[in-house]
This record gives C-alpha cells, structure tokens and sequence, in this order.
C-alpha cells in the first residue's frame, strides 16, 4: 500500500520514472530528485535522512508564520471538531463571514465585497471573468479586451495564462490563449539611475493605447510592486499610483495580483497600501492560511459589485468549486491573521535585515540589479546560457544550496530570498553568506 503514496517507486525495475507522483513545474527526464520531507517547524524542514534545511522561499511564498506553527494547527482541530465543510451556496457559516469581515478591515476602504475561491490561479481566473461581467451586465458592448504587463505571472489557468507573459509556462497552449496588450514594466532596482525613464515609457505605451480606443478594455491586471514568478522584478509605488491615475481618465477597472505580495510581504499588510491606491478588483491567495490550506479571495469595490446585484438571472456571477469558504481554510485564515497582526513589526522590518545582507553582495563583479522591497530580496546573476527560467544556472545553485542546507529554488539566474516571517536576522544573514560561498565554486563562463 505504501507505494500508493508519495513519491515512492512502484517497481524497482521501474527505470524509466519510479514514481506515482507526477511533479508540477518538473521535467521528466532526466529522472528528478525528490528529497522526501519529515516534519517542519518554524524556518526547517526535516528530512526523512536526518538532514535539516532552511526554508529562504516559504515553500512557493506560502508559509507566512513558519512550518507548523500551533497556533493555526490548534485552530484547523477545533473547527475539524464542528464543522468541516459545507456547500457555500444557500448556506454560511461563521469561519467564513469573520474572515471576510477582517480581510475587508484590513483592506483600503473602498474594497467591500468578498468572493471565495481555492487558489491563485482561480483568484485572478475570478477576477478576470468579474471584470468582463461587469461590462456585460452594465450593457456595455466592446469592452472585451485585458491589459497586462510584459513580465508577469499570474497562474496556470487558461485565463490567468492569456494574461501573463507568454513563456515556457504558456508555449503548449498558445492557441488557447487570448489575445491582450502588453506594456513594458518599468522593472528597478538599487541604484537604478534610469528608473524615471523607464516609467515615462511604460505610460506612453499605455496613452498610445488609450488614445486608439480605450473603449475596448475590459481592465489592466499588474503584480503591483513585485512581479514574482517572472524574477522578482520590482517597481516603484509612485508608478502604480501614476498608472491609477491614467486609467481613471478612461474608466477602466485595475485589478491587482496580490496573491504573492499580499499579507506583509512588501513590508505592508498589502501592497496597494503600500502604494497609496485602491484597485478595483484585488486577487489574494498563497500566505492567506499561512501554507497550512489551500484558499483564495477575489475583493472588489461596491460598483462592480451593483453590476451584479440584480434579480435578472442571466447576471448573476456563476463560478464556484465544491470548497468555496472552506471552513477548515477560514479558521485557518482567521488564525494567520491574528498571527499577522501580532507579529507585524517582523515583516515590516525585516527589509532592514534583507539590506545588511545584500550589502555583503554589493559590489561583487558576477551580480547585478540588488533590490529588496520588504521580506523579499534579488539579484541577477550575471552569467548563464540563457538569463530567463531555462538558465542552466537555476539547477545548478539550487543543488549547491541543498548541500549546504539552504532550501533556495533560483528562477533561472535570478537569486532570490523570501522567508518565513519567524526567521531571524542571524539566519537571513546566514542565507547571504551561503550564496557569497556558493558563487565561488560556480565556474566563470
């Protein structure tokens, strides 16, 4: 029965690919390393060998407080105790309406309704079909058409796909994807001198193409401040607020992909806080139950709201998944959060760790473009066959790291840090002192 589970080997015999489990983000051959996990506690993870390894990336930017924090745990039971799941349509429950009513107090005030989902993907999947609703059900015609950034990640979904950067991620289904404008994302770092112009281009191609016909868009979708998956590329807050700005002169909604930058990440509760601005539509996931559920939000403001509030069938919102409002995933979310704000001068300044640190890294001749912003940090690595996801550099580092017990996962060249919020700033610096290490023995190109 074991083999049924995990990622143990069918057969013995079975060389062509032992394992039951097929693995996300993973090519088949040559056959993957799997590193079989114990236990977690706090920053560690503990393998089934007797090996401990530090946890820099939260495991996907999921575990907020630290692997198995009690406090969260305690709260799944009790829940578990009463109620475990329940259809959420026709019926509630009060997991489900308190963590609705404390997001919504975090949240700039012209966020006011709520929409549970399961994850990232399906989050801005929400967002996207609530935004082209809107129009709909407003009787507008020809808004059908989405703006988004050169650069972004926004999920593995079909939608969530037509709206990210097209790449290996996308390459398999470009048929299915539609058609979006792209604009240049006004990327920085450290001592970036040419920011300012960067920005100026990235607006002008957005007035190029408001100036044709504003008309046909439905929303622009942005990673505000940090684009994740696409390697950590930062942009300024006085960027997100001029962009606002632009978009509120055409009457087009704004939806932020807050998924990975939500809950403390940028050194705020959230990064439209952060920023100054209130988007029309905002997407959360990844560190909502601090990585012990899978659970996702869609937030809008009460004008696309009313679109919908109607007794006409035909606009009523139809999506939904068996779990929606989960209420093991609301207890556990209730319980991140009470952890979030009690611990909150931890993740607003753990920046000030994150820089000590790049300043060991500062002027080293095979890195470039450092930047921080809140508990994330980067940096390019200069060398490597290809700079994007495919650098041979990625798998390279990353089992460099392993060895020395640091669960770092490079995106291609790009070196990047994003911790749980239970670590210490000893440990962050040890972090930086294993990559000053590990570049040595990386062979010149």
């Amino acid at each position: 029965m074991r083999r049924l589970f995990g990622i143990f080997p069918m057969n013995e015999d079975k060389k062509k690919f032992p394992y039951v489990v097929w693995p996300p983000f993973t090519p088949l051959k040559p056959r993957p390393e799997a590193l079989r996990v114990r236990s977690g506690n706090g920053v560690f993870l503990e393998l089934a060998d007797g090996r401990r390894l530090m946890d820099c990336i939260s495991s996907w930017w999921v575990t907020l407080h630290g692997h198995c924090r009690p406090e969260i745990a305690q709260a799944i039971y009790h829940q578990a105790m009463s109620l475990e799941q329940v259809i959420y349509a026709g019926l509630t429950h009060e997991p489900a309406e308190e963590l609705a009513r404390r997001l919504l107090s975090l949240l700039p005030a012209g966020l006011t309704r709520l929409f549970y989902s399961d994850d990232g993907s399906t989050s801005v999947e929400v967002a996207l079909k609530m935004a082209f609703q809107y129009w709909k059900n407003l009787g507008i015609k020809g808004r059908t058409r989405f703006l988004a950034f050169e650069g972004g990640y926004h999920g593995d979904t079909v939608g969530a796909m037509s709206v990210g950067q097209r790449s290996v991620f996308t390459r398999a289904f470009d048929e299915l994807l539609f058609d979006v404008d792209f604009l240049p994302y006004p990327q920085t770092w450290a001592d970036d001198f040419r920011v300012d112009e960067k920005e100026e281009k990235s607006l002008a191609a957005l007035d190029r193409l408001l100036a044709g016909n504003p008309e046909r868009y439905a929303a622009l979708i942005i990673e505000p401040l940090v684009q994740g998956a696409g390697g950590m590329r930062m942009c300024r807050p006085r960027f997100l607020r001029s962009l606002s700005d632009h978009l509120k002169k055409f009457d087009i909604p704004v939806i932020y992909d807050e998924v990975m930058v939500g809950f403390g990440r940028t050194g705020d509760f959230f990064a439209c806080q952060k920023a100054q601005t209130t988007p029309d539509i905002l997407c959360l996931s990844k560190g909502i139950t601090g990585g012990f559920m899978p659970l996702g939000v869609t937030v809008c403001t009460e004008r696309i709201f009313n679109a919908f509030y109607d007794d006409d069938p035909y606009k009523t919102f139809y999506h939904g998944h068996s779990y929606t409002a989960n209420p093991l995933g609301c207890a556990a979310g209730l319980a991140s959060l009470d952890l979030l704000q009690k611990e909150k001068r931890r993740f607003m300044g753990m920046q000030a760790w994150h820089e000590r640190g790049m300043a060991l890294l500062k002027d080293h001749p095979r890195l470039a473009c450092h930047r921080v912003c809140g508990t994330i940090a980067a940096v390019n690595f200069r060398e490597g066959s290809d700079p994007g996801y495919l650098s041979d550099l990625g798998p390279m580092l990353r089992h460099r790291f392993l060895e020395r017990g640091f669960l770092l996962r490079p995106l291609g060249n790009v070196l990047y840090i994003l911790p749980p919020y239970c670590i210490t700033e000893d440990q962050i610096i040890s972090i930086y002192k294993c990559i000053q290490e590990v570049i040595k023995e990386i062979p010149e190109a």
